[in-house]
């Protein structure tokens, strides 16, 4: 069964996370289709190895990973995990073949997507994703990419937000106050906006893909910075894309691209010493971000079943503390990477 983290940033109990969560993106058919079967029998397969945090959004499939996991759950003791999803974009249904997402997305409901990031399209936003979800609450919201990642630049991610601030943060606060929802962050594939927030506001929890893995770490400074005011953070895409989860072979992806040689490099001389010690670059990966202790989940994407496997195999791996040092030696990750 998978160890658990506890967050209880307000002292009312909190939430138990395991540290091997599921993000259920691929759900969604990202960049290929999988069937309804397959869906189910990765979401039960990481069930049965005892995963109880599981996060979606409205993006993801336009809808399609909300109403699998709908599925999924059905028949599953409420209190026995945690769920979370995202605010930030309304669904609207448009004719087959206009929808977005297209080439990203395959075979999923046509619909157009909405940036609202308003008092009012928050909660809009979760009265549909209810309904998709088939529950009457969920345990987290983020609000989804206020980052340069989606909107193209600095200047076009300020007023999103500001509009966030404005409206959609005081909705969450008092999602939040009235017990709706247990807490709220943000999810987002840049820790910048994170550190605003968290200058900013009373955040809970942050989702952050991508930027504190054993590839990268410049997302540390905000890491202490959350650990410091007990903000949890759910580390996703753990292993960058895939290079972390494949190695740095030809065609390997980094950052939903193929990877640039200077991260293949990287990757290389990771791989290397990872294989001295006989650990799986993989494990390695899943296990860094554990390391420090504002994480309370790693959320790697599992499409099939090998990659669900894989997963769960690298969440029971025992690094010893001799790679984390041979790493560090060679300035890979900080010598002053917390370790629990």
């Amino acid at each position: 069964m998978q160890a658990r983290r506890q967050w209880d940033r307000r002292g009312a109990g909190g939430l138990s996370f395991t540290e091997l969560g599921f993000g259920a993106a691929p759900l969604g058919n990202l960049f290929k289709a999988i069937s309804e079967d397959e869906a189910q029998a990765v979401l039960e397969a990481a069930w049965a190895a005892g995963v109880r945090y599981f996060d979606t959004a409205p993006l993801y499939g336009l809808g399609l990973s909300e109403t699998r996991i709908n599925h999924f759950l059905r028949g599953k003791p409420r209190a026995e995990y945690v769920i979370s999803t995202k605010v930030g974009r309304l669904l609207s249904a448009v004719p087959h073949g206009t929808g977005d997402g297209i080439g990203k997305w395959i075979d999923v409901p046509s619909r157009r997507e909405t940036f609202d990031y308003s008092h009012d399209g928050v909660l809009r936003s979760l009265e549909a994703s209810l309904e998709r979800l088939g529950l009457d609450r969920v345990d987290v919201l983020y609000v989804h990419d206020l980052d340069i990642f989606t909107h193209g630049s600095e200047a076009a991610k300020a007023a999103p937000l500001a509009e966030f601030m404005a409206g959609g943060y005081r909705a969450l606060t008092r999602l939040r106050d009235e017990g709706v929802i247990a807490g709220f962050g943000a999810g987002v594939n840049e820790w910048e906006p994170c550190d605003w927030l968290l200058e900013r506001g009373e955040f809970d929890l942050f989702l952050l893909a991508g930027r504190y893995t054993l590839l990268e770490q410049g997302a540390a400074g905000f890491m202490d910075r959350a650990h410091a005011k007990g903000v949890g953070v759910v580390i996703g895409g753990p292993y960058n894309s895939g290079i972390l989860a494949t190695g740095p072979k030809p065609g390997a992806h980094y950052n939903y691209a193929p990877a640039p040689e200077a991260v293949l490099d990287r990757a290389a001389r990771l791989q290397t010493l990872c294989e001295a010690q006989g650990v799986r670059l993989v494990d390695a990966a899943f296990q860094f971000p554990l390391r420090h202790p504002a994480v309370v989940s790693v959320i790697p994407g599992g499409q099939g079943l090998a990659e669900m496997t894989s997963n769960i195999k690298a969440s029971a791996a025992r690094i010893p503390e001799a790679l984390w040092q041979a790493l560090s030696a060679e300035g890979l990750i900080p010598e002053t990477t917390p370790g629990r």
